[in-house]
């Protein structure tokens, strides 16, 4: 038996019993997961480019400084760069607790969801749907 995405082996028919009901809510949760993977993804990108844009103040206290500019480069030195993004947290802090609490507790969800359903079978409504295709293909042949 070839092994799914997830490295284990499941049998190619373990979805085929579910309801409607029950492949609409796995496919729903999956989807669910797949937007929570995006929005992790997109909280990277605003790390990432919150970080560019502190360098560049970073940059900026330097060159106040350097045209005589004190209490300008004291203030970016003191108040704006060691402040956090959001309630004094870094962003880096930010994608820590996301990636660690909420990423991981809803990815473990939903794998249990999936194992008590479809026997850790994922992509479940997809696989019906190719499984279908292919038949009616070879079925108009």
């Amino acid at each position: 038996m070839p092994p799914n995405s997830d490295g284990r082996d499941h049998p190619p028919d373990a979805h085929l019993d579910l309801s409607d009901t029950e492949l609409d809510a796995l496919h729903d949760l999956q989807l669910g997961i797949e937007h929570v993977h995006r929005a992790y993804g997109t909280l990277l990108e605003f790390h990432h480019q919150l970080g560019h844009a502190m360098d560049r103040v970073s940059d900026a206290e330097y060159e106040l400084r350097e045209a005589g500019h004190e209490e300008w480069a004291d203030t970016i030195r003191d108040e704006h760069l060691p402040a956090g993004a959001i309630s004094d947290q870094w962003t880096y802090e930010l994608v820590e607790e996301f990636s660690a609490e909420f990423v991981t507790e809803i990815d473990e969800f939903e794998t249990a969801v999936r194992d008590d359903l479809a026997d850790g079978v994922g992509h479940v409504r997809e696989r019906r749907q190719q499984r279908r295709i292919r038949e009616r293909a070879v079925d108009d042949s």
